[in-house]
């Protein structure tokens, strides 16, 4: 089926499922770089401090490239611990995997050269799915494994696809 026979239909799927899976990609990405910041404040009754040896703890989550944490600490140490994860591929992982969804994101959401950014989707979602499968996180899997299934379908409506930059690609 030509692009010039394309239901309105099929162009509102196509554009939903690139705008979920971008914004999927992106704010994943964004999220390796978020941390916890610890606060302690006095504790206030009508406005005063109660007594200044009494406070409280609190957290908020925050944004920085200090954060960043491709892999969390906790899984890397199960993957370790895996004699079919490579060191210098884990190490690689963790350090591209937060720009890289970034950078996927943004692209598939502009559509820029949408048929190879979601490819390379596709290919870190299937990395992703080798590492859970190697410490048995079976949920994680199939979750990993229906973002699959969803950038194939987008690849399989590209031709559908009308808002994009680098329509070829």
């Amino acid at each position: 089926m030509s692009e010039k026979n394309s239901t309105l239909g099929q162009v509102f799927a196509t554009l939903l499922l690139r705008l979920w899976l971008g914004i999927r990609a992106l704010q994943t990405g964004v999220e390796k770089f978020a941390g916890k910041v610890m606060s302690e404040q006095s504790v206030e009754v009508d406005g005063k401090a109660y007594d200044p040896d009494l406070t409280e703890v609190a957290s908020t989550k925050a944004y920085s490239l200090d954060n960043y944490s491709g892999v969390p600490a906790a899984l890397k140490e199960t993957f370790k611990g895996e004699p079919l994860m490579m060191n210098w591929a884990l190490n690689i992982f963790d350090k591209v995997l937060g720009p890289a969804l970034i950078i996927l994101g943004i692209t598939i959401l502009l559509g820029v050269a949408n048929r190879v950014s979601l490819l390379i989707l596709g290919l870190i979602y299937v990395g992703l799915t080798w590492g859970l499968i190697l410490i048995k996180q079976d949920s994680g899997v199939a979750w990993l494994g229906i973002h699959v299934v969803m950038v194939a379908m987008a690849l399989n409506w590209a031709n559908h696809n009308r808002l994009c930059i680098l329509k070829k690609w």
